[in-house]
């Protein structure tokens, strides 16, 4: 992590190299990125990323799930990207991910625990 730079920047970074990994592995970019340091947490809400065929399918339970399982399952597959991309930005590991869509707003959120407090390394 460079020393100098800001929180806001920081965060800024995180949403752009996020929607840049989106495109490149999901083929598809969600419509905003919103990205918080918060303690030893890196929290990112995305919105825009169901497709209006995927938001038709939601339309009953059956495909609610099989909209949320799919849709995780995508984006648990490249974890392990994600985890090297908060590393190379921060230089802090990620300890664990968290990630979970929302079917009726269409945002998904993903959280990042560090191994160490980073908002207060940059205070």
């Amino acid at each position: 992590m460079d020393k100098g730079k800001s929180k806001g920047a920081l965060e800024a970074e995180i949403s752009k190299s996020l929607t840049h990994w989106e495109k490149n592995f999901l083929g598809r970019g969600s419509i905003a990125v919103k990205s918080d340091i918060l303690r030893d947490l890196i929290i990112v809400t995305l919105k825009g990323i169901l497709t209006p065929a995927e938001h038709s399918l939601c339309d009953n339970k059956d495909g609610l799930l099989s909209i949320k399982r799919y849709r995780n399952s995508l984006v648990e597959s490249g974890v392990d990207q994600l985890k090297e991309m908060i590393l190379t930005i921060t230089g802090m590991e990620v300890s664990s991910f968290y990630t979970d869509i929302s079917t009726n707003s269409g945002e998904r959120m993903m959280i990042f625990k560090l191994t160490e407090d980073l908002q207060s390394k940059l205070s």
